[in-house]
């Protein structure tokens, strides 16, 4: 079942524009959105979360209009990028007493098993943690509210391998429990290994958004991993 509709979304900047951005992302499935850097994923990320203004264009969530609920909506809503700014100074157990007291949804429970997992110390401040454990950070605070809808910007930027492919099975382990995974990343072994579908974005536009296995027969040619897959069409768009 669809729980986000991002249909025509549009923004257009001196030297980039966003054009006519349409794809679903379903309940129980992880969406790997892919596409080289400069593509257009943040920019559709932070359309939909109206952390910038799209110029025209429709977002729904759970069947309800983003414009007219954002404020409930987000509350659902689970993001992280691959940065974290907040509070360099601060400890963590500081940080996180200020952010459980925006949603009335936290979970303590969830954010001392994620807090495990991700073997965080929460006596260290944020400018003492590596990059891979920022982005740890941040996905914590996106799983301890029970977002029905976690949004992920390139979350896997600044992980080591093993770290990455923790993350990724533990994506597939939320996808059980019936979350929608969306995640950006121009790292198509990510996509490999975990998503379900693909939406593929290229200079702005949406090539592609299809199950994964749809995806790869409709493109793939004999004998083609789906990251030479991707780089053919890439080539091919950049050529047209």
């Amino acid at each position: 079942m669809s729980i986000v509709n991002v249909k025509n979304l549009n923004k257009t900047y001196p030297s980039f524009k966003l054009s006519d951005v349409s794809f679903n992302i379903e309940e129980g499935r992880i969406t790997g959105f892919i596409g080289r850097n400069g593509a257009g994923k943040t920019t559709t990320i932070k359309s939909m979360l109206n952390l910038v203004h799209p110029d025209s264009g429709d977002i729904v969530y759970f069947g309800k209009q983003f414009k007219e609920y954002e404020s409930e909506i987000k509350k659902h809503i689970g993001y992280s990028t691959g940065s974290v700014n907040w509070y360099p100074r601060k400890k963590l157990c500081d940080i996180m007493k200020t952010v459980k007291r925006c949603y009335d949804t936290w979970d303590e429970e969830a954010y001392r098993k994620y807090l495990a997992l991700f073997q965080l110390d929460e006596n260290k401040t944020a400018l003492e943690l590596s990059e891979g454990m920022k982005v740890k950070c941040n996905l914590l605070i996106a799983l301890s509210h029970n977002a029905r809808v976690l949004i992920l910007d390139e979350p896997t930027s600044g992980l080591d391998p093993f770290s990455r492919d923790e993350l990724l099975s533990l994506f597939t382990e939320l996808k059980s429990h019936n979350a929608a995974i969306f995640f950006s990343t121009h790292i198509i072994s990510d996509i490999e290994k975990c998503a379900d579908d693909i939406v593929y974005i290229s200079k702005g536009k949406i090539v592609a958004s299809l199950p994964k296995n749809e995806f790869i027969a409709q493109y793939s040619e004999e004998g083609e991993t789906l990251e030479q897959t991707i780089l053919r069409m890439e080539r091919g768009v950049l050529n047209a």
